[in-house]
């Protein structure tokens, strides 16, 4: 019924959203039957890090990429697909890196860096990769110096290729290297927010350390040129099961370009610049999700589609992570599409 449900839902948007997507923009994010398969330049590694850090220093790149991923994942085939299924991209990924595939569900045995064996699962477990796929980019020294988690677009993807190798890690932040990159095609031609009736009205005190709330707290950061929020507001937030699950909760909208003073969910009073840059946002929209007392459960700063939004609203809203701390745990014993 959910797959019948998403695909007459993306039908029936209007053409003239629809045909404002980009087509890495549009993809089912149901659980794939028919399995991936990793592509054959994708280095034959005995998940040994520091040899395969060493063999990437041996042959003059710029460090390796690790890839977590799974075989049934569809955030995975649209990476594979939209990223790494461009002759160009792949050409420069391997002319600066090494990249390790990890499945988030094997077996193989991993060494990390400090000569520690895992299996891939406990491994994954281990680098806190909540969503597939993750990568991981360490430098020759051995140092993790991006995260990427969930799938990228295609000019993010590459903005973060050229991030780490030009070494630009070492001046600046990703979120201010990647404002070099950012797409200026929107959707919406509005100068506002995309706004929604569930979003809570300022002025907005966050403050759940001197008196602990009720309900979990989402919030949704976003800014007026962003086109991956548009999308967002287009399918995502406009499901009916999505705005129930948002419904058990406090949820607001936050413009991270304003300088707009705001109390944060620890206490603190700061500008909302200052809070997204503290929060280490370089994503837009970036949703992290708080609990009672303030303290941060989960983030979700990359492309979402309905299925996955709803399942990380289930782990909050349940409270699962009181139990689960690890999403990508949880997830692994529930029944999930």
């Amino acid at each position: 019924m959910t797959r019948i449900f998403t695909a007459v839902t993306l039908f029936f948007l209007s053409l003239f959203t629809l045909a404002a997507f980009a087509a890495e923009d549009i993809f089912s994010d149901q659980t794939l039957t028919e399995k991936i398969i990793l592509p054959d330049w994708f280095k034959l590694s005995f998940l040994d890090l520091q040899d395969d850090l060493d063999e990437a220093a041996a042959n003059q790149k710029k460090g390796i990429i690790i890839y977590f991923g799974r075989k049934d994942c569809p955030y995975c085939k649209a990476l594979l697909e939209n990223n790494w299924g461009r002759e160009d991209i792949v050409r420069y990924t391997n002319n600066h890196f090494d990249v390790i595939a990890i499945d988030t569900k094997g077996t193989k045995n991993i060494t990390d860096f400090d000569g520690y064996v895992f299996d891939e699962k406990q491994f994954s477990l281990k680098m806190k990769t909540n969503f597939t796929p993750s990568l991981l980019f360490y430098n020759l020294s051995g140092a993790l110096v991006l995260r990427l988690s969930g799938y990228q677009q295609p000019y993010r993807f590459l903005a973060a290729l050229e991030y780490v190798a030009g070494n630009h890690y070492e001046k600046r932040s990703f979120k201010s290297y990647l404002s070099l990159a950012s797409s200026s095609h929107r959707i919406n031609d509005s100068e506002e927010l995309n706004f929604e009736p569930f979003f809570d009205l300022p002025p907005h005190n966050l403050n759940r350390k001197l008196f602990a709330a009720e309900r979990p707290l989402a919030v949704f950061f976003e800014n007026k040129s962003c086109h991956a929020c548009d999308i967002l507001h287009s399918v995502p937030l406009e499901q009916a099961s999505i705005r129930k699950k948002l419904g058990e909760m406090d949820v607001i909208q936050l413009d991270i370009m304003t300088d707009q003073q705001i109390i944060t969910p620890d206490g603190s009073k700061t500008s909302l610049k200052n809070w997204a840059q503290t929060l280490n946002i370089h994503y837009t929209p970036t949703i992290i999700f708080f609990d009672e007392a303030g303290n941060e459960i989960i983030r979700i700063d990359s492309v979402v589609w309905v299925n996955r939004l709803g399942r990380v609203l289930d782990y909050v809203r349940t409270r699962a992570y009181k139990t689960s701390p690890s999403f990508l745990q949880w997830r692994s014993i529930v029944t999930s599409p």
